[in-house]
């Protein structure tokens, strides 16, 4: 074979960025979106050094690669600094973004621009599923360090790692 034919096909890849902290169903449902979407589907884990969050970056990494192991295409790592350089390392073109409310569209909006103009890199909103429209890892916190039930919000390993981790405080 010569020429394109020896190629190999290009993959359509896009990223899923957030810190996760934790995981939940809503970030789940616009990983699984989007692996339907994508070849490659890389879920970036945002390492903020001024933020103490309630796992660390390697613990919600190794959450994550558990709970989206099934989807066969999702590679999960993290990420310091700009996500388009992220983007620009691993030749991704695209960004999916979920959006639960208009509120999120307004800052959403900036930092898609934002991107695209530093890179070019696109980005795609995913309004959520009305189930998750309220859903956020802070909520899930507050709610489970207060004794409330979250076990429709998160998967069952993720809840089984919040109320260790609560357990400990």
């Amino acid at each position: 074979m010569t020429g394109s034919e020896s190629e190999e096909p290009l993959l359509r890849r896009a990223v899923c960025p957030g810190s996760f902290d934790p995981v939940t169903n809503g970030h789940l449902d616009i990983i699984a979106r989007a692996s339907r979407l994508y070849d490659v589907v890389h879920v970036a884990v945002m390492i903020n050094q001024s933020k103490k969050g309630l796992f660390t970056v390697d613990e919600r990494i190794d959450l994550l690669r558990q709970v989206t192991a099934e989807y066969g295409n999702v590679q999960v790592e993290s990420f310091h600094g700009l996500l388009v350089d992220f983007c620009k390392e691993r030749d991704i073109p695209a960004i999916v973004k979920g959006l639960r409310a208009v509120s999120d569209f307004d800052y959403e909006l900036q930092m898609a621009q934002m991107n695209n103009g530093l890179s070019g890199v696109e980005t795609l909103f995913v309004p959520t599923n009305p189930t998750y429209s309220f859903l956020s890892s802070s909520l899930v916190k507050e709610v489970a360090a207060w004794g409330g039930d979250v076990a429709h919000l998160v998967p069952p390993l993720v809840l089984e790692a919040l109320a260790e981790r609560l357990a400990k405080r």
